[in-house]
Order: C-alpha cells, then structure tokens, then sequence
C-alpha cells in the first residue's frame, strides 16, 4: 500500500478555510467517497496544534499527526517534515505552496503565478514575502511533482518558476454546486455579460476592468459586466465605482457580488 502525507495545517481555522483549506478538505471527501483508492493508498495528515472538529476529520481510516507546536514555521520547516520522514512516506503533498527544505522524500507541491507576484510585487510582510521567496522557489527547484490549478496557470508557473512543463499537472479547480446555490436563487443572469471572479486588488485591475466597461457600453447596451469578489483594495471603491458608473450609463449595467 503506497504511503501519502498531506500538510493539514491550513484546516486548523475553519474561518480562514478559503482556497488551500477548501481544496485539501475536497481532497479529503474525495478520497473518503473511493473505496479502490483506500485500498491503494494510507492518507497520513499532520496537523500544527489540533484536529479540527469536522466530521470527515474523525473518520479512523486517516492516520493524523499532531505536533504540538505553536510556532508555524518550527511546524513546517523542522517538527513536520522529520515525522513525515520517520513515517516512511512514498508521497508527500505540500498544498501552501512552500517546500521544506529538510524533507527529503518525493513530494508535490502546489503553486500559483499569484505566489510569486505576491513575493514580488505585493503588500504582503516582509517576512511572509521572503518566506515565499526562499520556499517556492525551492519547491520549483526540488519537488518532484509541481499541482497546478488550471493549464494557463501551469504555463504561467513554468515561465515565471523556470521549471520543465513536464514536472508540472493540472488539477481543475471544481465547484459543489449545491454548496454554492445556496441564496443565488433568482440571480441568475441571462443574455450577454462579462464575468470578472476573484478578489479585487491594484493587481487584479477590476477597478480599470470597470472603467473600461464605461468605455464600451453605450456601445454595447445589451452586454453587462458582472464581477464576483471581495473588494480588498486598500481603501475600498468597488461598490462607489460600480454606482457611479450605473448611474451615468442609466441602469444597472454592473453587477457586483461579494
């Protein structure tokens, strides 16, 4: 039976569980759903501080590893990757995009083209972007296996990270439909729209992608612009520009949902 470890410690808060803890905790129903790939595979999960109360986590058929250890990179760096090692893993799966320099074993790792242009060009501390220097460069250097979410993004990784496509697989983001049509009914749109999704910041030019929908809709009176995401500019505009701009083209031509 082939040995896999997963890094967990992006599940410890269930409030911030957005991106990397929504994939790993997907990953983990998946896996509960299959029994051909519990015969195949041990799942070993090891966690920072302490198992979170979700009931998939109490489920006995995963091996869970606590360490007990406050400090983030004292667990990430040190503690996780020696037990992951005493282990005896085949596999290990790094999903926040960092890889411990100290853990010797095959291993995949998780990287965005957003990671680097947050080290690079973002807000972020000073040590959380020299982190993410030192730590997915590493991983584009020596994991064995690079996850990407989408095939634009493996492209993006392979110029920025300087790594062979073939190191890189893709991995679909999906969605859970029943999940997220809770409240949307009677939102649904129809006729012809642009959609904008993510979260909005100077990098992500929302606020240009709606200066520039001003520009073409007269033009256009029958398209409209919908965008889906929290406003993370550092004074927040989005909704102000969005009533703006409705209210100089006559109508609600923008549509902006958290």
């Amino acid at each position: 039976m082939t040995k896999l470890g997963i890094e967990c410690e992006n599940l410890e808060d269930p409030k911030s569980r957005w991106g990397v803890g929504q994939i790993t905790l997907n990953l983990l129903e998946e896996y509960l759903k299959n029994p051909e790939w519990q015969r195949e595979y041990r799942v070993y999960l090891y966690f920072k501080k302490h198992i979170p109360d979700d009931e998939i986590l109490k489920n006995t058929i995963f091996i869970k590893r606590v360490l007990g250890f406050p400090s983030f990179n004292i667990f990430y760096h040190i503690l996780m990757p020696l037990r992951a090692m005493m282990d005896g893993l085949d596999w290990m799966f790094f999903p926040a995009y960092m890889l411990p320099p100290l853990y010797l074993r095959k291993s995949i790792v998780m990287l965005t083209n957003d990671v680097y242009y947050e080290y690079k060009y973002g807000n972020l501390p000073f040590r959380y972007k020299l982190a993410y220097r030192l730590f997915t460069n590493w991983a584009a250097i020596r994991a064995n296996k690079i996850l990407a979410i989408s095939e634009d993004s493996k492209k993006e990784i392979a110029r920025l990270y300087k790594i062979k496509p073939e190191r890189i697989f893709v991995a679909h983001l999906g969605v859970r439909l029943p999940f997220f049509a809770q409240g949307f009914e009677g939102r649904q749109t129809k006729g012809n729209y642009l959609l904008f999704v993510g979260q909005m910041f100077p990098r992500r030019h929302a606020k240009e992608t709606i200066l520039a929908f001003k520009k073409i809709a007269l033009e256009f009176p029958d398209l409209k612009l919908i965008m889906v995401g929290k406003d993370k500019y550092p004074v927040a505009l989005i909704n102000s520009l969005i009533k703006d701009v409705n209210q100089g083209l006559g109508g609600e031509r923008i549509i902006h949902y958290d």
